[in-house]
């Protein structure tokens, strides 16, 4: 009788400590960001389309939707720009801005000025960045991005994350977005990242 005691104890202990670690662990949880208090992502220094140094640095200030992908993609790249440029000038006249930042995983074919045709059909307030392709996999790789060549030939494709990284204007990642996510929680996204 006094064993069962003590293990009937010992069970209850045990199931207190537990409960207490879960509070504890869901406390923090609802408390803490996605990306913690210091910026996402590696620091990085790239070449935007007017043949301008642009940064990790450069950034800062003001929210960030930050998207990989390349000129050349059939189809999740134009879209993404489309939907990200329609819902930012949706947003700007609601009162809030954000900064659409896209960074080639082709900069074999995508120089500065093919970047620069490519974003100014869409937005002429996209930030397009290319680089080297030693620079660009550095900064894709410390993003957590992953990109690959896919074929042969000059109408090779680009296999790569067709997630869009929103960043606070402290550079802190604030969300995603995935490629095909519902419109309406796409705005509302936005909208929260913006401050509207």
């Amino acid at each position: 009788m006094k064993t069962r005691t003590i293990l009937q104890t010992g069970l209850w202990a045990l199931a207190a400590v537990i409960a207490g670690a879960l509070v504890v662990a869901y406390l923090t949880l609802q408390n803490t960001t996605y990306g913690g208090d210091e910026p996402y992502g590696a620091p990085f220094t790239l070449v935007d389309q007017n043949g301008e140094p642009f940064g990790s640095k450069d950034m800062r200030g003001k929210p960030t939707a930050l998207f990989f992908g390349y000129t050349h993609c059939p189809d999740v790249c134009p879209t993404t720009l489309y939907e990200l440029a329609s819902n930012r000038q949706a947003i700007e006249e609601e009162g809030g801005d954000f900064r659409i930042v896209f960074v080639t995983v082709d900069p074999e074919r995508d120089t500065p000025a093919v970047m620069k045709n490519y974003v100014e059909a869409v937005s002429e307030d996209i930030v397009a960045l290319s680089g080297t392709p030693e620079d660009v996999a550095a900064m894709a790789k410390g993003w957590g991005a992953y990109f690959a060549k896919s074929g042969e030939g000059e109408d090779y494709l680009m296999d790569h994350t067709a997630t869009t990284f929103l960043l606070d204007a402290s550079g802190r990642l604030a969300g995603t977005l995935a490629y095909g996510e519902n419109p309406e929680t796409v705005k509302g996204k936005l909208e929260k990242l913006a401050g509207v």
